[in-house]
């Protein structure tokens, strides 16, 4: 793969594939260690602009930097109010942020249903709007969408050319519909369409599980670069792979995960989101399911510790 510096208004990226935002998983650690790994930009979770407006404590929980993060400062922020979002970007939580994403790509109902996320699709002005309202703030914006409602409301190409007369400095395309969620083939010819019709950094997202994945990607749509969604979660060396980076031992890598979250959040947060993440890593493994339920029993930090000191992470 091409590697290159992507430029989003006055910012320029480490290289061109980087971490997507994932709900519940792009953690300030998580974040930090795939960013050292060699993902040249990555994003918070998806924060609610109403949330940050009105000082919700657990909004601006979600927006913690490691200290030993040394990239670009992402911000991915969701909401259907222009004046309120303008507001979200303005607020002192994201003062240190340089870089705000708007998710108009979020398939899930609550988010849908309340005309938020992938719903703008169907409401291109308000969309537009929302992306001109952030904009006033003076910082990099950049907007993640997906092709379109369903198959017969393919909107792409319209979306990217409204979200670059709006002022977006960059945007990711996810290839799918709402309707198939995170399932079926990637279109990759709707995300070339959006690339050819406009002029900002486009890039791609979906289907990114490994280095020949990405490349497919690149090759196929014309893209800028490339976001990785789950494919960190089940494997966040992907990045070194892509890269070049050199690979680090993955045993000391999860240790490393653990003591840094526990570190920052605590240790009955750590103990529940590693458990998780070692069984994400472990998957199609030999003799997975029974290391599954191994992991899920540990109560507590030191005993998974010390079960993730008997694992070999392939």
């Amino acid at each position: 793969m091409n590697l290159k510096s992507i430029e989003i208004g006055k910012l320029h990226t480490k290289n061109n594939v980087f971490l997507a935002p994932l709900a519940g998983y792009t953690n300030a650690v998580f974040r930090e260690l795939c960013y050292n790994l060699g993902a040249g930009l990555t994003f918070t979770e998806m924060v609610s602009a109403k949330g940050l407006c009105y000082g919700s404590e657990k909004t601006e929980e979600l927006l913690h930097v490691s200290e030993g993060y040394a990239g670009i400062k992402a911000c991915q922020i969701f909401g259907s109010d222009p004046e309120i979002m303008r507001r979200a970007c303005e607020s002192e939580a994201l003062k240190d942020f340089e870089l705000i994403d708007i998710n108009m790509g979020c398939p899930m109902p609550k988010i849908y249903n309340n005309g938020e996320g992938s719903a703008l699709l169907n409401d291109l002005p308000l969309a537009e709007k929302i992306i001109s309202a952030c904009k006033k703030s003076g910082k990099a914006v950049s907007v993640k969408f997906r092709i379109g409602l369903d198959e017969s409301r393919i909107v792409s190409a319209e979306f990217a050319k409204m979200c670059e007369g709006a002022g977006a400095d960059m945007i990711c395309v996810h290839g799918r519909t709402r309707d198939k969620i995170y399932s079926g083939a990637v279109n990759v010819k709707e995300i070339a369409a959006a690339k050819n019709a406009v002029k900002i950094p486009v890039i791609a997202n979906g289907g990114v599980f490994g280095s020949s994945d990405a490349e497919k990607l690149i090759e196929k749509t014309g893209a800028d670069g490339v976001a990785v969604a789950r494919g960190a979660m089940y494997n966040p060396w992907i990045f070194a792979k892509i890269t070049g980076e050199p690979l680090p031992d993955k045993r000391q890598f999860v240790l490393t995960q653990l003591e840094k979250t526990r570190k920052l959040y605590g240790e009955r947060f750590a103990c529940v989101f590693m458990r998780k993440m070692c069984a994400f890593y472990l998957k199609n493994q030999k003799g997975c399911a029974q290391l599954r339920v191994k992991l899920f029993a540990c109560p507590i930090c030191e005993e998974l510790k010390e079960l993730i000191n008997t694992l070999s992470f392939e």
